[in-house]
């Protein structure tokens, strides 16, 4: 498996990583679930991973805050819907397409968010 170089049009949107596919699967994920691509704080680009983020970006990384609601920080890669944090957080596919989502990606949702801040 070949990677494409760092930036692919996905579903109209600018991805990039160490990709393998036009689904957002990277040379670090590329199982058949690995289909999410994520905006961190620190960048407007959505990366295939963090792994990536962090081979490419240039910068360090800052995991979005959770309790920014306007922020679509989450893109699935079979069909290009976005999600609201909270939305992607609470799921386990795609709710427009079906698509299912790797379950040990939770394992991680630390690098991609911060926890909710306040009282």
């Amino acid at each position: 498996m070949s990677s494409v170089p760092s930036l692919v049009p996905v579903h109209g949107v600018e991805l990039r990583g160490l990709l393998v596919d036009r689904q957002s699967r990277c040379v670090h994920y590329a199982g058949p679930t690995d289909v999410v691509a994520l905006q961190l704080a620190c960048c407007p680009d959505y990366w295939a991973c963090r792994r990536c983020h962090d081979a490419l970006a240039g910068h360090d990384a800052v995991p979005a805050p959770v309790e920014d609601v306007h922020r679509m920080p989450a893109l699935c890669g079979v069909c290009g819907h976005r999600m609201h944090t909270q939305d992607y957080l609470d799921a386990e596919s795609c709710p427009a397409c079906g698509a299912d989502f790797n379950p040990g990606c939770r394992l991680h949702r630390h690098l991609y968010f911060s926890p909710a801040t306040g009282p």
